[in-house]
Parts: C-alpha cells; sequence; structure tokens
C-alpha cells in the first residue's frame, strides 16, 4: 500500500454507552435513559480523527474475529482508512469499553483489552514498511506497552516524527519510552502517574512537563481540561499556557456529535 502520512500503532475498542442522569456509587443499580454502541479504543479514535481532519493514515491493530471486529473493520473503511493491517485474532473478542456517562457529561469507563493484547513483533514487521515511511507515528498503551516501544524504536530510528499518548498510565514505564518520543502528551492524571507531581493548576503541569522533559523527549504536552493545556519543550524549556475557550460539557467521551441529537 501507499505510505501513509500518519500511521497509528494501537487500539480498537467497542464501546457500550450508558446514559444516565448521575453516576452510581459503589453497589448501586440506577437507571439509565439511553444505550448504544460505538467504535472507540484510544488508537482507533486518532486515526480517524486524523483521517477525518484529511490525513492519509493507516492503522494498525488487532481485533476479534467476532460481530465487533467485522464491524469495527467496516467503520475503518467507511473512514478512508487502510485495513491492511488489521489482523484478526482467534478464539478472543475484540477490546470492548464499558462507558456511563451522566448529564453533566462525567464519565466512569472500564476496558477489557481482548484481542488489541496479541497485537505483536510479528504484525509489526509486517507493517514495517509503512511505519518506516510515515511523517508521524503515533501510539498508547492500550496495546502491550512492548508492542508500542517498539514501534517507538522503529520509527524514531526511521526519523520519523513519533507522538507517544501515555495513556493508560503506567508507574514503571520504561525509561526508553522517553528517549523514543518526540513528543509525549497526557493528561492531569496521567502526568501525575508517570512523574509524581500532583497536578492541580498550570504551574503544577509545568513542573511535570518540565520533568518528562529531563526524561528525554522533546516536546511534552499536559492537558488540563478547561484549563487548556501546557507545553515545553527542549527548544523553549519554559512552559508555555495554551488556554482554551470554555464550553458546556456535554459529553467528554466525544460522542457529542455522532449520537447525542
Amino acid at each position: 500500500m501507499a505510505a501513509a502520512d500518519v500511521v497509528v500503532v494501537g487500539s480498537c475498542m467497542t464501546d457500550l454507552v450508558s446514559l444516565t442522569t448521575r453516576l452510581p456509587k459503589a453497589g448501586e443499580t440506577i437507571h439509565g435513559h439511553k444505550f448504544f454502541t460505538g467504535f472507540g479504543g484510544k488508537g482507533a479514535n486518532q486515526c480517524v480523527q486524523a483521517a477525518r481532519l484529511g490525513a492519509k493514515t493507516s492503522m494498525i491493530c488487532k481485533v476479534g474475529k467476532d460481530s465487533f471486529g467485522y464491524d469495527y473493520i467496516e467503520n475503518l473503511k467507511k473512514n478512508g482508512i487502510p485495513t491492511d493491517f488489521v489482523g484478526q485474532a482467534e478464539n478472543v473478542a475484540t477490546g470492548a469499553a464499558s462507558i456511563i456517562v451522566d448529564n453533566e457529561g462525567q464519565n466512569f469507563i472500564v476496558i477489557v483489552a481482548g484481542a488489541n493484547l496479541l497485537m505483536d513483533s510479528e504484525d509489526l514487521r509486517r507493517a514495517a514498511h509503512v511505519i518506516c515511511q510515515a511523517k508521524v507515528m503515533v501510539c498508547q498503551l492500550e496495546v502491550t506497552p512492548a508492542v508500542s516501544l517498539e514501534a517507538l524504536k522503529l520509527a524514531h530510528k526511521s526519523g520519523v516524527k513519533t507522538l507517544f499518548n501515555p495513556a493508560p498510565a503506567l508507574a514503571d514505564l520504561d525509561p526508553q519510552f522517553y528517549i523514543h518520543s518526540n513528543i509525549i502528551c497526557c493528561n492531569e492524571s496521567e502526568a501525575e502517574i508517570l512523574t509524581g507531581i500532583t497536578v492541580c493548576n498550570v504551574k503544577d503541569a509545568g513542573r511535570a512537563g518540565l520533568v518528562l522533559l529531563e526524561r528525554g523527549c522533546k516536546t511534552a504536552v499536559v492537558t488540563l481540561g478547561l484549563e487548556g493545556c501546557i507545553m515545553v519543550s527542549a527548544k523553549e524549556p519554559i512552559p508555555k499556557h495554551v488556554p482554551v475557550k470554555k464550553v458546556t460539557a456535554v459529553d467528554t467521551t466525544m460522542y457529542i456529535k455522532q449520537y447525542k441529537k
């Protein structure tokens, strides 16, 4: 297949979403008012968004040989994403996420990675030529960390710009992740897990960003929800705050346009 501008090595998740007036407490059963399924997974979300913004993309992932897996492949095709490197694993379910969203747009999410955890070095080798010819390679931690690190190394060695989203974050993340990441982008809680710095404001985020920079990445971005984000880089080591316009959150899991009409 032709070279892609953006290659994503990562997860595909079928989202099972329940909308409720409020989030349940521990052990509590409450009534919801709407249920739907959707296509998610941090990796696939990033790939679809890049494709919708006009980039030529490629997705390297693994789903199950089940209805969710076949549906996911069709969804990628509908979004103009080649499926040459979408593997299908035997006897294991496609990754799934159970999501509860309340009227304030807050959510609880539980993921079961399933087939995502079966992606391996062989999958990367089959897609090596696409990874090494990309302009940007993106990965996360919803697949086996060793696979994400191998993908980062492969891309970085070939001069491809690497963007690492350390989510879900790991406190004992291999130091090589930082060295092979041109850009690390994480939210407040992920930054705290990675650095040990509690991120409650812009100043805290700047401190955490500097720690990430010290560990070897070229640029660190810490997202702050309503407060925007901070950016810090080797070339501009003074943390820069990028604010955003305040909006009323309807659904922080990004379903507002597609499902909540």
